[in-house]
């Protein structure tokens, strides 16, 4: 038999826990103790998003309701499916209000200017409301993104807006189990108690270096893992928002090119079933009304593979 521990870097490492979240797969990951966070195992819950925020911006046309969202970045592609389909069904966006959930910022805390091509802010611009036929666009002043003057009250911005926080906020797990730039061991999100945490809102934060890891993989980044190519900053919403939100739609999808190998199939286990603890941000999802929507790459068993 051949023990070790884990690295004293990663966050969770609780033994037991983290062999029983890695033994759950399939229908199982659909069960649990929370009736209101609702796990499914779907083909592809990006899908499901797209269907589910045009319905939302439909209703809010149709019985002329003020609809607030927050989304996760950079996803081109999402945004601009999502854009066709208000410009081609005529929906008027005019009660709609977006927030991006982040933005990168340099190591003197400086918030990537809109201009900044692999920029959060500059990619929910450019392909979400860029995208939109101009005649069904939300005013410009209904999109909202990070900048050096509002990071520090952009949650108060959002429950402003919000009348008390978001309608709904769109977000998938982090390789530390964050939401947004939530991070587990950050200076910026230490609290003495769970509670604590939950009260925190928008702020410049410091990344773990499996955030940056993570990030280096995405195109924007070039998917070579260049971690030196990735700012070590950034400004994120906070717990608060998360806990504010009137529903939270999380989806676990992330695999790599074959489809097969992810970086999240573990994290999302834990995010889902393993205890509610700040060393895994998103696990506190775990205690609110959530959909949730495994893909089956996700949902298959941790196993290992000999290769012959």
């Amino acid at each position: 038999m051949f023990n070790f521990k884990p690295a004293p870097w990663i966050p969770f490492t609780d033994q037991a826990e983290l062999e029983r979240c890695r033994n759950l797969s399939g229908a199982a990951l659909e069960q649990h103790w929370n009736p209101d966070f609702r796990i499914k195992i779907v083909a592809d819950p990006r899908a499901l998003f797209i269907a589910d925020c045009f319905t939302r911006i439909r209703l809010s046309d149709e019985r002329d309701e003020k609809l607030v969202m927050v989304f996760p970045n950079p996803w081109p592609i999402a945004y601009q499916a999502i854009a066709e389909l208000i410009s081609r069904f005529q929906v008027d966006c005019r009660n709609v209000h977006i927030f991006a959930m982040d933005e990168w910022a340099n190591e003197d805390g400086k918030v990537a200017p809109l201009d900044y091509p692999a920029g959060l802010g500059y990619s929910f611009v450019k392909y979400f409301y860029g995208s939109i036929d101009e005649k069904y666009r939300m005013p410009f002043e209904q999109v909202h993104y990070f900048t050096n003057e509002n990071f520090k009250n952009y949650s108060d911005i959002l429950d402003e807006v919000g009348n008390g926080g978001a309608d709904v906020i769109y977000s998938a797990c982090g390789w530390p189990g964050h939401i947004a730039f939530i991070d587990p061991d950050t200076e910026e999100f230490h609290a003495d108690s769970i509670e604590e945490f939950k009260q925190m809102g928008s702020r410049l934060v410091t990344q773990h270096p499996l955030t940056i890891a993570e990030n280096s993989l995405f195109p924007i980044f070039g998917s070579s893992g260049d971690v030196a190519n990735v700012p070590s900053r950034a400004v994120t919403i906070g717990p608060r928002d998360i806990q504010h939100a009137r529903l939270r739609f999380d989806m676990h999808s992330f695999t790599e090119i074959d489809g097969v190998s992810s970086w999240q199939r573990m994290i999302s286990r834990l995010a889902m079933h393993g205890p509610v603890t700040m060393q895994v941000p998103m696990s506190l999802n775990q205690e609110l009304r959530s959909d949730v929507y495994v893909s089956r790459a996700i949902a298959k068993p941790i196993e290992c593979v000999e290769e012959f």
